[in-house]
């Protein structure tokens, strides 16, 4: 893939009605001039020769009208949208044993996608390469490289201040903990890098493109080896103070339960984790089983399975009905791999959910998400935040106007 030819500075192109121009279709996707002059209320006349410059540079193409596209003013003329040549978007996820890699263009269609284990003892470093190297193989695979890169999201586990970009306030054996991880990976990339949580990555994912599309007050919940939460209140998406939101797996629902390596004592995440849900089912399943396992068992049936799935959906039930009792949100979406077991899990979310919040049942939902709330899903996340930059940032402005300021090996 070619870089953008602009034959101009950004100086000339960066003014408000250009910008606004590019936000609109970001965030609606395909448009009609008519309606982006509507939406940003700029005359036709200066939409025309806005779009004009942004297409002859490349920036922005015309679509041929489609039969299920909408009229304006009873015009059904060609819509404008990113060019796929414009420049690419790559969003990362890491989890304890898994990373994944997602390549889009700035429409969001996938251009490739990519992921690879990793050792749940690995550090940052041996991360931090492992990422860099998939993206890359990434990249590879759509048939482009990394100077055709625009930004990059990406997903750690962690408490992350987007202010600093340094994994903060999370356990201190975590492979992350204290280090600059926007720092770190923008040397190893040469791009513009922003670092999320990874379960707030996969927050925006489902409210984008899964089962939180249009809802405007939202808890994404992932249930995997821990338990942590995103909100999106009123669509924005809501981090805390430092970042540190959505901890919930450390929430305690036992001040006389076991310890937890937090400093707490009966974190949710020791009844509902994954670790403890396989603890429990070592002596039916034996001391090797994983929760790949156990889903398998529950498609079979197993007492046991169900019996220790259920009472985790029971305990996390009841600790999300006191959530919905403080934040009010329209729907529950519950992923990651224990979800992934279905009803057995859900339903007993659901019925403590009804039973102990007051909001009425009518106007909250708990549902299953539809991207399966792991890595995969961080990954599509991040390629959306790193879109939501896109106007913001200054050095992906550069590199959309003028091709990339630099593309290392």
């Amino acid at each position: 893939m070619n870089s953008v030819s602009t034959g101009g500075s950004l100086h000339d192109l960066r003014h408000s009605n250009a910008i606004r121009v590019l936000d609109l279709i970001a965030e609606h996707g395909p448009m009609h001039r008519a309606e982006i002059a509507r939406r940003a209320k700029i005359s036709r006349t200066t939409i025309t020769t806005i779009t004009r410059d942004l297409v002859s540079r490349g920036i922005l193409t015309e679509i041929t009208h489609r039969p299920d596209s909408q009229e304006i003013d009873g015009r059904a003329g060609d819509q404008l949208a990113f060019s796929p040549d414009a420049g690419w978007v790559a969003g990362i996820s890491q989890v304890l044993d898994r990373i994944c890699v997602r390549v889009t263009d700035l429409m969001g269609e996938e251009v490739a996608a990519t992921e690879a284990p990793i050792g749940a003892k690995d550090d940052w470093r041996t991360r931090a390469d492992a990422a860099t190297e998939l993206l890359a193989a990434a990249l590879e695979k759509g048939g482009g490289t990394r100077g055709d890169l625009l930004g990059v999201g990406i997903g750690l586990p962690g408490q992350i201040n987007p202010s600093d970009g340094i994994v903060h306030g999370a356990l201190a054996d975590q492979p992350w903990h204290g280090i600059n991880a926007r720092k770190e990976m923008g040397k190893r990339l040469g791009v513009p890098v922003f670092i999320e949580n990874n379960v707030r990555l996969e927050t925006i994912a489902e409210a984008k493109w899964g089962a939180g599309r249009r809802i405007h007050n939202l808890m994404y919940v992932n249930m995997s080896s821990g338990i942590a939460a995103g909100f999106l209140f009123g669509r924005e998406l809501y981090r805390g103070a430092v970042g540190g939101a959505g901890e919930l797996g450390h929430v305690s629902i036992d001040i006389n339960g076991p310890a937890c390596r937090c400093g707490n004592r009966g974190c949710v995440v020791l009844f509902a984790g994954a670790p403890a849900i396989l603890n429990r089912l070592t002596a039916t399943m034996g001391e090797s089983v994983t929760m790949t396992d156990v889903l398998n068992a529950v498609a079979t049936r197993n007492r046991a399975a169900e019996n220790v799935l259920a009472e985790a959906g029971t305990m996390l039930g009841r600790l999300l009905a006191s959530m919905c009792n403080l934040l009010n949100p329209e729907r529950i979406v519950v992923g990651g791999q224990t979800s992934l077991a279905g009803a057995i899990v859900l339903d007993p979310i659901r019925e403590n959910v009804s039973r102990y919040a007051l909001t009425p049942s009518s106007a909250l939902d708990v549902v299953a998400s539809e991207l399966g709330g792991g890595p995969e899903a961080g990954a599509a996340g991040g390629t959306a935040l790193a879109l939501s930059k896109l106007t913001t940032s200054h050095q992906m402005l550069e590199r959309l106007f003028n091709g990339p300021v630099s593309a290392p090996a």
